[in-house]
């Protein structure tokens, strides 16, 4: 009796479980993939590695050496690949002088920003971002020469190669193309970036910053060409104590945006590029480190961080030099281009299929407690022809299990507790773009929300 009873149960949410169908091949996603040159971004990274340093407080006069060089180089190229799209791109230059521990006298810092704007919701906006300037042993030293081939000219490459890919397709949200200086003084450029997309009002969706993404060697001399690391924070920068008192209890601390864009990116790699896999690593950075996207979470945007598979530190903030017989410094030479171009692949299939799907669902709620079933409820999200409702294992790292809502704005998943599942809602056009998944509440939220209603006392 026992034994039917225990049949009977594990039946009913086996048969209730959609398992996720065949996902809609996006043509466009192949067709932007095939696009990446990598001798191109290879003339990108040589250029930038051609400016001697790109320090923050170095030169900005001359034209053939330091940052004001490098940047002005940037601004030309986006306006090249401009003029192909018929002029397609608008370029902003954000700055701020700046002063503080990195930075003892006034220096201005400056983003170079080319901005393609969308064909329907132009103020909802997908970010790529590298870092221009570069840096030796010593932060403070802007005069020594500091290539920066991987830290981070193959990043802007990574950008610059998105822009001349995706410019020549129109998409319905709007593409940023953001080098950033500043980084090595403090995050600065982030900051700035951070600032102008407040105060332009972008609904920024998603943030992909590049940081060292053209390493293939590790320290241990071992190459692998197969995995790129996708960082992400699990609980809100902008978190508020009350939304983390309720966070605590119900859950969330691994579904923020930025994680649940990453698990968006993570699906990218594995259905449109052959043997590259994402590792999504479940902190904001590399333990201790941080990058510009940080600042981008200090707003309150989704934001991940991209690095290569495996760094080699010998690389990586050194003066030139040769020691025992170990070359120090960051040059072109640890540059592995084919492997930077599939990097730039992921990017740019990542940008092209978020800037063709809906917004993300709005105001995700749910409710079953002291219930065997569970409701989520959502606000429809303009250009959505339909709603998935997707729910998994408080354990397991991706979406599992899925169900279509149609054109409704909520739905019933009945015999499916609310107690055993994470839950989540994504919104699909309707030639089939799926956005990401967003977790009910303020912990998943794309967008910032204040502190939820009151609610009453947890059931008994």
């Amino acid at each position: 009796m026992r034994l039917i009873a225990l049949a009977a149960l594990l039946a009913l949410p086996a048969a209730a479980h959609a398992q996720t169908p065949a996902a809609v091949e996006q043509p466009l996603l192949h067709t932007v993939v095939s696009q990446v040159e990598a001798d191109r971004m290879h003339a990108d990274v040589t250029a930038l590695v051609g400016f001697g340093t790109r320090h923050t407080m170095s030169d900005t006069v001359s034209e053939t050496r330091g940052i004001g060089a490098a940047r002005r180089w940037t601004e030309r190229e986006f306006r090249r690949i401009g003029s192909e799209c018929g002029n397609c791109l608008e370029i902003a230059l954000p700055a701020d002088t700046v002063t503080g521990a990195r930075v003892p006298t006034p220096t201005e810092v400056v983003d170079v920003l080319a901005i393609q704007r969308g064909t329907g919701d132009p103020n909802r906006v997908i970010v790529i971002s590298g870092h221009i300037d570069s840096r030796v042993t010593d932060v403070m030293n802007f005069t020594a020469d500091a290539p920066g081939a991987n830290d981070d000219a193959s990043g802007v490459a990574a950008v610059l190669e998105a822009a001349r890919v995706l410019s020549k397709h129109r998409f319905d949200a709007t593409l940023v193309y953001a080098v950033l200086s500043g980084e090595e003084q403090g995050l600065l450029g982030g900051k700035i970036l951070a600032d102008y997309a407040t105060a332009q009002g972008w609904v920024v969706e998603a943030n992909l910053n590049n940081d060292i993404v053209g390493n293939s060697e590790g320290q241990s001399g071992v190459r692998d060409t197969t995995r790129v690391r996708v960082f992400s924070e699990g609980t809100k920068t902008v978190e508020t104590a009350l939304q983390a008192e309720r966070r605590r209890y119900n859950g969330g601390e691994i579904d923020s945006s930025s994680r649940n864009l990453a698990r968006f990116v993570d699906n990218i790699a594995d259905r449109y590029l052959a043997n590259f896999d994402v590792d999504m690593i479940y902190r904001t950075d590399r333990f201790g480190r941080g990058g510009d996207q940080v600042e981008m979470l200090r707003a309150g945007f989704p934001a991940v961080r991209i690095s290569e598979g495996a760094e080699n530190y010998d690389r990586q903030h050194q003066d030139l030099r040769t020691e025992n017989g170990v070359e120090y410094g960051d040059t072109i030479e640890g540059v592995d281009f084919d492997y930077l171009a599939q990097v730039a692949r992921l990017n740019i299939a990542t940008m092209a299929a978020l800037a063709s799907a809906p917004m993300v669902p709005a105001d995700v709620t749910i409710e079953g407690a002291v219930k065997p079933d569970t409701t989520l409820r959502w606000s429809a999200v303009p250009g959505a022809a339909s709603y998935r409702v997707w729910w998994r294992s408080t354990t397991a790292p991706q979406w599992t299990f899925n169900r279509s809502a149609g054109t409704a704005t909520s739905l019933v998943l009945s015999g499916i507790p609310i107690d055993d599942y994470f839950f989540g809602v994504s919104a699909i056009s309707d030639d089939g773009f799926e956005s990401p998944v967003v977790y009910p509440g303020p912990a998943g939220a794309f967008v910032s929300v204040g502190d939820p209603a009151p609610a009453a006392a947890p059931a008994r």
